[in-house]
């Protein structure tokens, strides 16, 4: 394939200072809207990530009595929530496009609260697995979040802004593990689940009474003429971004399910409850790290362009996951995982950046569902992957599967991915 033929056809990246004044009579409270958002997405991402150091050590008291069985378990219930969020994903971009981007925030935060906070009651892997497989096709705070944001803010703020909203995934990651582990530790492996339920419900009131669209329902006709997910998938820059994001997220998710017992093991004869603990600070570290890197890279790349940060944060996640197969205890592993951190924090926010230059404003729904499709299809497979591979092979491989993976990506990106200027 040519080359050329992959150049993503976009707007400038900057934009322009008239383009800028534009978008603020059209969005006058854009701010205020960005950071309702954001303050949100940080009560949700927490809320989401208070549950998930302690699902391995959940799994036994649910009838899961073969050790070699529960990280196949742990992936298979990650993967079936990325699956059913693959499948919804692009319905509920398009229906954010005919019937505004805000209702979809609100939908997939109190829908999630009820999901989540249902959790608690489970009896038996089967219902959990199925309610985590719910939460997929319900859920998706993130990607209805960022559709909404990138729908009221000038092109001239778009990387800082996508790198806002992307702290409070981080931001989650950060507190959510740290303190849904020492929940945990003190309360059992239920009431976690209906803290997660309040956390959402608050992010969703926020979002109601906090967050504005100045959003005008498309004629049918309207909506006709902007066309279909197939007319953005013509473009080829679109089709080797899809791969790319597929395949980053693959690589990213490999040793999620099986890092709690990686660091029980690590620890040596520690409980299940600090385990749990331990993993929550090292989660909490990372995403620290992350947090602010996704700042500093989406404000570089509003000035030097969103493909070259991509590449660096890529690559240099890649290679900082190769030492975590190596270390021996868990303060090697923090050392490794901070760093790791500082590239991980910028892929998304460069890779949405890329994205909304990429797709009309009226079709951003559209966009971001076929991109969270997309990295959603790598977050179903990775986990079972990595399950599956830990099984045989150990704790360890994953972390060079995942290394080998996201350099690749950065060596593809590099190669195939050019912005028009």
């Amino acid at each position: 394939m040519d080359q050329e033929e992959l150049t993503l056809d976009a707007p400038a990246l900057g934009g322009s200072a008239e383009a800028v004044v534009e978008r603020e009579a059209e969005n006058p409270g854009w701010r205020a809207t960005l950071y309702t958002i954001w303050v949100a997405q940080i009560f949700a991402m927490v809320g989401f990530a208070f549950v998930m150091p302690f699902i391995p050590f959940f799994i036994p008291q649910l009838g899961v009595t073969n050790p070699r069985l529960v990280p196949l378990w742990s992936g298979l219930i990650v993967t079936g929530s990325g699956v059913m969020m693959s499948v919804m994903a692009p319905i509920w971009g398009s229906l954010a496009d005919r019937y505004g981007r805000k209702a979809m925030v609100q939908r997939a935060m109190f829908g999630g609260a009820v999901v989540l906070g249902s959790m608690a009651f489970v009896t038996n892997v089967h219902q959990l697995l199925f309610l985590r497989t719910l939460q997929g096709g319900i859920t998706g705070t993130m990607s209805a979040s960022v559709a909404l944001v990138s729908s009221v803010v000038p092109r001239a703020y778009m990387g800082f802004s996508l790198g806002l909203i992307q702290t409070a995934v981080f931001t989650g990651d950060s507190f959510g593990p740290l303190l849904g582990g020492l929940a945990a530790e003190r309360f059992g492996f239920r009431i976690p689940f209906l803290i997660t339920g309040g956390l959402l419900i608050v992010g969703g009131c926020l979002v109601l009474f906090g967050a504005k669209e100045r959003f005008k329902r498309p004629s049918p006709e309207e909506h006709r003429a902007a066309g279909s997910i197939l007319d953005l998938l013509r473009n080829p820059g679109m089709v080797i971004l899809l791969v790319v994001y597929t395949l980053i997220n693959l690589g990213a998710s490999l040793a999620g399910p099986i890092f709690p017992l990686f660091v029980k093991e690590l620890a040596g004869n520690a409980s299940a409850g600090r385990a749990a603990s331990l993993t929550g600070i090292i989660i909490a570290v990372t995403g620290v790290t992350s947090a602010v890197a996704s700042v500093v890279v989406g404000r570089c790349s509003d000035r030097w362009g969103h493909r070259p940060m991509l590449v660096a944060c890529v690559g240099a996640a890649g290679v900082m996951c190769l030492p975590q197969a190596i270390v021996r205890s868990v303060p090697q592993l923090l050392i490794v995982r901070a760093i790791f951190g500082m590239g991980a924090g910028g892929m998304t926010p460069a890779m949405n950046a890329i994205i909304s230059s990429m797709a009309p404003r009226n079709r951003l729904g559209q966009a971001y569902g076929i991109t969270t499709a997309a990295a959603s299809i790598g977050w179903a497979t990775g986990p079972a992957i990595g399950g599956w591979v830990a099984s045989i092979l150990g704790l360890r491989v994953p972390f060079v599967m995942t290394g080998l993976i996201l350099i690749g990506m950065a060596a593809v990106a590099q190669k195939w991915l050019r912005e028009s200027r």
